[in-house]
């Protein structure tokens, strides 16, 4: 797919609703002008159809005009394939304006994501993300799409109103004065829609963000009992989305009934008219056929305007979401300074800790408060602004993607994706690496009793594995990235003492002559650990070997569950 460039919210004219709106027509100008004029010949070859059955009454049937007859019979099928021809081009090219705006749309929201990276959870409900990447640009679709069908239906009654005011001035006043009117009497429903629909958007979001925090938590709310208590919240605020919902479509069933209503007046009020002039002797009963066509035809671009009105304030609506959500910015701006070039690996500091990790050695960090790890993780793999360093250069001079080719971090948060195993975890490396890491995982177990191994499938979320599969199988998918450092959180921490020392033995192994440095307080770590430090209220206050460590009564403590007297 051709790659677009993003719209920048820093732009004015990227900055409201409208203007985003307008800036993502402007790539689809080339479709949106096909279908334009395509719908403009849709409706105008339909609104000469009744003239020209009018003309066939006329001059044809009522003065026995054979050949007039067959000539504007002919015209009337003529007019016939020309209105069905333009109607499916514009049908087409509004499909390709749709398409293209959503999927143009759901790049941006992507790379945006990709952008944020781990500010996103923290800045943007989960349910936000999912409305806007399925709903919303569905929505800016419609708005877009609509365009062509809106545009041929001005021309529609402008066509017609020419019409008849060329055969009767005060019929032809009837419908410049009622079209108007009609569209007033619309807009004052749009605004009432537009509120509401913006109210139902954002409750929304927050029911679909409480869904997926009750789908992905569902184990852990089992083993606490907290099931009903959840459900009864997630029952409460669906209520309350019902009620907006309900309030959105009393508002709309207001607007599909004007559309049907004011049309129908205007149609009424023009066919009888028309019947007390051929009474009068003023119009021809051809005439008469012909100006009730066009009170018919009338009905239908009156509708589609009255659509199009409603599907612009939904797109509205939608991209006032999405450009908030383009606007944001990640925590920290990236660097512009050129990085130096490679040196070969390098030690990992933390001025603020005083952590220091040296380069090509298996070190182990034991935090005596988890929340500690992560802070720290989160320094040294550059997802929190800090004055880390990577030998002599500090990490905020380096770009984000350098950072994470040399840098991974890796925690029990992380998702395995649905798809073929082997491709989910060996991404670039080959076949026999994949192997090795799998053994060095300790995961050996859990391919073989999979019925195809590698090349069995992952369902959504890795849900057809435990939580200590999940836990190795994540394991070899960061070990097959093969950084420069490797940044492990609790890797051991669903296992049993068995597999996790086999699983320290086989990363050490693995991993001899590259850096790694693992979070962890088991002791069967810490032990095959080349370094020990011991942090404490984000502070390294001790380190050295796990025996040498073990005579301090603070890291005893934290790392063999003894309580400190």
């Amino acid at each position: 797919m051709r790659r677009f460039p993003d719209p920048d919210p820093g732009n004015p004219d990227h900055r409201s609703p409208t203007s985003y709106l307008l800036w993502l027509a402007a790539y689809q100008r080339n479709a949106l002008f096909a279908g334009a004029l395509y719908g403009i010949v849709h409706v105008v070859a339909q609104a000469l159809v009744p003239a020209a059955v009018g003309k066939a009454i006329d001059t044809g049937i009522i003065a026995r005009d054979q050949r007039a007859l067959l000539l504007w019979g002919g015209a009337v099928v003529v007019l016939g394939v020309v209105q069905a021809t333009a109607g499916i081009l514009r049908d087409r090219a509004a499909l390709t304006t749709r398409l293209g705006a959503s999927y143009r749309t759901a790049q941006h929201i992507a790379r945006q994501a990709a952008r944020l990276g781990a500010a996103l959870p923290k800045r943007v409900a989960k349910g936000e993300i999912v409305n806007a990447g399925v709903v919303d640009i569905g929505r800016l679709g419609d708005a877009l799409a609509e365009t062509a069908r809106g545009s041929g239906a001005i021309v529609a009654i402008a066509v017609v109103a020419a019409i008849l005011l060329h055969t009767s001035w005060q019929l032809g006043l009837v419908v410049l004065l009622g079209v108007p009117l009609m569209v007033g009497v619309v807009s004052l429903l749009l605004r009432p829609l537009h509120r509401r629909q913006q109210r139902l958007r954002e409750q929304q979001a927050e029911l679909t963000g409480r869904a997926v925090d009750i789908v992905s938590g569902l184990r852990v709310l089992r083993g606490i009992g907290g099931e009903e208590v959840f459900a009864d919240r997630y029952r409460a605020d669906s209520q309350r989305v019902r009620a907006a919902g309900v309030a959105v479509a009393r508002v709309e069933a207001l607007l599909d009934g004007a559309k049907v209503l004011l049309p129908g007046l205007l149609t009424t009020v023009v066919v009888w008219l028309g019947a007390h002039y051929v009474a009068t002797g003023r119009m021809g009963a051809g005439q008469l056929v012909a100006f009730y066509g066009y009170a018919v035809f009338l009905v239908d671009p009156l509708r589609r305007l009255t659509n199009a009105a409603g599907r612009l304030t939904q797109g509205h609506v939608a991209a006032r979401r999405i450009t908030a959500f383009l606007a944001l910015r990640p925590e920290f701006a990236p660097s512009a300074v050129a990085p130096a070039p490679y040196q070969g690996a390098a030690p990992l500091t933390d001025p603020a800790s005083g952590l220091a990790v040296a380069p090509g050695r298996f070190t182990a960090v034991a935090c005596a408060s988890p929340a500690d790890a992560a802070t720290l993780a989160a320094r040294l793999g550059r997802y929190t602004d800090s004055a880390v360093t990577l030998g002599d250069t500090p990490l905020a001079d380096l770009p984000p993607d350098e950072i994470r080719r040399r840098i991974l971090v890796a925690d029990n948060d992380d998702r395995l994706f649905a798809g073929p195993l082997r491709e989910e975890l060996r991404g670039r490396g080959s076949d026999a690496a994949l192997e090795r890491a799998v053994d060095a995982a300790c995961a050996r177990d859990i391919v073989e009793a999979l019925p195809d191994g590698l090349d069995d499938l992952v369902e959504e979320s890795g849900r057809n594995f435990s939580g200590g599969q999940q836990q190795r199988l994540r394991l070899v998918r960061a070990l097959m990235a093969d950084p420069e450092v490797l940044i492990l959180i609790e890797p051991t921490s669903a296992v049993d003492a068995h597999t996790e020392a086999r699983i320290a033995h086989g990363v050490g192994e693995l991993r001899a002559g590259r850096t790694t440095l693992v979070f962890t307080t088991s002791p069967v770590v810490l032990d095959r650990a080349d370094h020990v430090v011991y942090v404490q209220g984000a502070k390294a206050v001790a380190q050295g070997s796990h025996g040498d460590l073990l005579t301090d009564v603070r890291y005893r403590s934290v790392v063999a569950r003894e309580e400190t007297e």
